[in-house]
């Protein structure tokens, strides 16, 4: 007690402070005990900040929630509500929420009256472990007690139930409230937009009487985003920029996101070139953006730099990755993909799986994917779609087709892109009778399926390869969606291929009527007049070609070197090393020539 009496404070003080210490350096439930018993005898049981702090105590130990509740049951309820309250938060904070509400609910049940500082805790909790039943119980007890009118506590009910997706009872909890601040119209701006109300989101925020903040920018953002509301997402934009906490990385990733999803990439890559801090929610934005928005080339290259920045990639870019590997064909690439994934000790989920095996079968090592396909212990329809997909690609329709049997069997409903993959797959082996089919089986039940464009072009592409022009233009005629450009091109290259010239007529005027700018079926058609001899007919669609402003695109090719990618326009003399591929193509032309001539001689 010499300390004690240095420091000015009395014994029991000092006592409160030596059990106050062991609390704080309780490890286990056996020296919490011990310290249980000293504050028996010291009679500091029902001291309500040292009891807060045991509160704290059993909030990390989640597992003794029957000594918690007896260790308080002995304390009395007379201490007042904070150590109880405190108790309730540690354990919704903890990993099991809720044991939270059952220790509500069993000190309630003893007598205890919960106050405005206890319901928003228990609201947390239910959140958590989504308790919707739970959470309505909590909500009838605060009409009882007549705390409904708590700021606090009507936001904390309010977020309960937009993070349950009950936008209607967020709403009535929204429209009852006397005052709003801004956790109240972020809550239920949050809430629309978690359950799909994109528009209700916006228009909730236009009508803000409160300064966002920075969690009402983001849920209005990606609103902005999934509707594809790019001048409103400007506008938003602009709005940050007048705020204080300007563009930060969680309002900056959020813009980016919504810029990727409104296909304005442009400006998605100024952000993220802008950003002075990037995280892997940026990284992923943009990489999986630019595989969306068919740039897969430069995709590769900023997970180059990714891995050059130190961030480690999580699964969705790594996914990301190999579908860009699949649009480009980079089989190399996507094999050390693979290997990183490998070394890097990443476990596999659904989505990577997928993605490998879309990856090979689109690169041609159909005997990889399907190896690939047959490890993944838990399929659903995109990796099936992956793999059938794969198979009719490179016309290996019979195998398709049995693959398809096997995924019947196993319980797996097909969707539209399954019955895309199939009747290609029909249509790149000549399968006429199984492609009508299998189309009137996806448009029958149980399946009723509405078959979209690309449904109505593989059937007119089955029924054109087979010389069948009669049926397809027939098929075409009785089709409830207008045709686009690339069903009358399958028919239009059928009449090219059967020199059927009456009919390209016809298909000309229904082109003109579309007003396309594609300059292939212009070209082919000039092709097939071209051939029959038909000059004048050849100079009118030429003129028409120049009238609409429509020019021919040079063809491209992709090569992989070395895990790099090299793209080759006709005519292209810009590559670095265009000397050095001309003259390898020479020796390789004059290799050719000498052994045609050693063989025909």
């Amino acid at each position: 007690m010499i300390i004690g009496r240095l420091l000015g404070i009395n014994t029991m003080q000092f006592l409160k402070l030596k059990l106050l210490n062991s609390i704080h350096r309780c490890s286990s439930i056996r020296s919490l005990k011990q310290t249980h018993a000293q504050l028996i005898t010291s009679g500091l049981l029902h001291d309500e900040f040292v009891l807060s702090k045991v509160s704290e105590f059993f909030g990390k130990h989640v597992g003794f929630v029957d000594y918690a509740f007896d260790f308080f049951n002995q304390s009395g309820l007379h201490v007042g509500t904070l150590p109880y309250n405190t108790l309730i938060a540690a354990y919704a904070n903890s990993g099991t929420p809720k044991a939270a509400f059952l220790v509500y609910g069993r000190i309630v049940a003893n007598g205890f009256v919960p106050d405005m500082y206890t319901f928003p805790v228990v609201m947390k909790a239910c959140n958590k472990f989504l308790g919707v039943q739970e959470g309505d119980q909590v909500h009838g007890v605060v009409e009882k007690m007549g705390f409904s009118c708590d700021l606090y506590v009507q936001n904390s009910l309010l977020h309960f139930y937009s993070v349950c997706g009950r936008s209607g009872s967020a709403g009535r909890v929204f429209d009852e409230m006397l005052a709003r601040d801004v956790v109240s119209w972020t809550g239920l701006i949050s809430g629309y937009v978690r359950t799909g109300l994109f528009d209700e989101a916006i228009a909730l925020f236009l009508k803000m009487d409160v300064v966002p903040n920075v969690a009402t920018f983001v849920s209005v953002l990606v609103a902005c985003g999934r509707m594809g509301y790019l001048s409103m997402g400007k506008g938003v934009h602009g709005l940050v920029h007048k705020r204080e906490f300007g563009i930060g990385l969680v309002v900056g990733n959020a813009l980016m996101d919504m810029y990727v999803k409104c296909e304005c990439l442009c400006e998605a890559r100024r952000l993220f070139d802008e950003l002075p801090v990037r995280d892997i929610v940026s990284w992923t934005s943009i990489i999986s953006g630019l595989v969306q928005c068919k740039r897969p080339k430069d995709s590769l290259e900023l997970f180059y730099d990714m891995q050059i920045s130190g961030v480690k990639p999580d699964r969705i870019v790594l996914s990301s990755v190999l579908s860009a590997c699949a649009s480009l064909g980079a089989l190399d690439y996507g094999r050390w993909v693979q290997e990183y994934i490998k070394r890097q000790g990443i476990d596999w989920d659904i989505h990577i799986g997928t993605a490998l095996v879309d990856m090979y079968a689109k690169c041609g090592c159909l005997e990889m994917a399907l190896q690939i396909f047959n490890g993944i212990p838990s399929r659903n329809i995109f990796t099936w779609n992956a793999l059938l997909g794969g198979l009719a690609m490179h016309g290996h329709g019979r195998e398709a087709l049995e693959q398809f049997e096997l995924m019947m069997g196993a319980g797996m409903m097909p969707n539209e892109v399954t019955y895309v993959a199939i009747l290609t797959a029909c249509c790149h082996s000549g399968l006429v009778d199984e492609g009508r089919s299998y189309f009137y089986q996806m448009i029958s039940q149980p399946f009723n399926l509405s078959p979209r464009l690309e449904h109505y072009g593989c059937m007119v592409d089955l029924l054109c390869r087979a010389g069948l022009l009669d049926e397809a233009h027939e098929f075409i005629r009785k089709m409830p969606l207008p045709p686009d450009v690339l069903i009358w091109g399958a028919l239009l290259s059928a009449c090219k291929v059967n020199g059927n010239v009456e009919l390209s007529q016809e298909i000309l005027n229904h082109l003109l009527e579309l007003e396309s700018q594609d300059s292939g079926v212009y070209v082919l058609l000039s092709n097939i007049y071209a051939t029959n001899e038909r000059w004048d007919d050849v100079r009118r669609v030429r003129r028409l070609m120049k009238d609409k402003g429509i020019r021919k695109f040079p063809g491209s090719s992709v090569v992989e070197v070395i895990g790099e990618t090299h793209e080759f326009l006709v005519g292209d003399t810009s590559h670095p090393r265009n000397e050095d591929i001309h003259f390898l193509l020479n020796i390789l032309s004059n290799q050719v020539y000498l052994e045609e001539h050693f063989l025909t001689s």
